[in-house]
């Protein structure tokens, strides 16, 4: 059976149990969304977000504009 598991890595336990599971490389990997294409909850690519900060800034200037 394979589980997945989200462990939060800013945290000191979770860095912990990250570094302990690397020690099983036999049983455990790791996947990287950028090699695997998927992406986690709320991932953005930088493009993405250049994006959609223009285009926020677009449209408060418009509403600037018209006050």
């Amino acid at each position: 059976m394979i589980h997945i598991v989200k462990i939060d890595d800013k945290t000191p336990a979770g860095k912990k149990i990250i570094k302990e599971l690397r020690k099983y490389d036999k049983v455990v990997t790791f996947e990287d969304p950028a090699d695997t294409g998927i992406k986690p909850e709320r991932y953005v690519t930088g493009e993405e977000f250049r994006k959609t900060v223009k285009e926020n800034l677009r449209k408060k200037f418009a509403e600037d504009d018209h006050m």
